[in-house]
């Protein structure tokens, strides 16, 4: 799988995690340049709490487009520190 923004690769991965209609990449497969850690959180009642990226390619800025659970509840582990994509963002097969 592939996320692609603003025409940019911003992470790619075969080992993605499907959950609830989004794929959920590895850390280690994004492109870290792209993301800026942002200060939005939000609360899932069975995965915990979510911490934001904002991407930014070329000069444009996707404000809160990345989201990760940093320690997830335990019926979400498998996506423990896994970032999802929204707002734009493309989630295609490689």
């Amino acid at each position: 799988m592939k996320a692609i923004w603003n025409n940019q690769v911003i992470a790619h991965s075969n080992q993605t995690r499907e959950v609830e209609g989004n794929q959920y990449f590895p850390a280690d497969s994004i492109q870290s340049d792209f993301f800026e850690e942002s200060t939005t959180h939000s609360t899932c009642p069975w995965k915990g709490k979510a911490s934001y990226y904002t991407l930014s390619v070329d000069g444009k800025k996707n404000k809160d487009a990345a989201w990760y659970y940093p320690s997830t509840k335990d019926a979400a582990k498998e996506i423990e520190g896994y970032v999802a994509f929204w707002k734009g963002v493309e989630v295609l097969e490689d």
